[in-house]
């Protein structure tokens, strides 16, 4: 899969925590996932169509979700609830934003759906697109995540 189309995903991630919930993410080192497990506690998923089909999913580490949501709420969060999915969700959503907007500008358009929340633990995230999946994890100060872009024919 071509750079291009990751790099506006993992520059949205780090623009919507640090700008949304005052959080420095650090992205490693991507890698071609072929599994379906999610090994966090609970993920945004966002479906695409448009210049290719896809989805992104952003699956957190509870530690680190509940950290995140605390700093956009202003208050301590403790445990996974329909805040936190909502929250997530709607985190999934201005990352989504984001990178589509980037990609628009070296003429990639797409066209995003509504988020999808999955919580529990070792949930999966199954991909309805066929490309492949390229994972990135994240690490912060509270936990990490893990960020997945799959595009057909990236």
């Amino acid at each position: 899969m071509d750079v291009k189309l990751i790099n506006p995903f993992i520059n949205a991630t780090k623009n919507v925590l640090e700008t949304m919930a005052f959080t420095k993410s650090q992205a490693g080192q991507p890698y071609l996932k072929k599994d379906d497990a999610s090994h966090g506690d609970v993920s945004g998923v966002i479906g695409f169509t448009g210049e290719t089909n896809g989805t992104v999913s952003v699956t957190f580490d509870e530690s680190c979700i509940l950290k995140i949501v605390s700093n956009m709420f202003g208050e301590e969060m403790k445990e996974i609830n329909n805040e936190i999915t909502d929250a997530v969700g709607e985190i999934t959503n201005m990352i989504s934003g984001q990178a589509r907007k980037e990609l628009e500008e070296i003429g990639k358009l797409f066209h995003a759906a509504i988020p999808s929340v999955i919580s529990g633990k070792n949930h999966k995230v199954e991909t309805m697109t066929k490309g492949p999946r390229i994972a990135i994890p994240f690490k912060t100060d509270a936990g990490s995540f893990t960020i997945i872009v799959c595009l057909e024919n990236g």
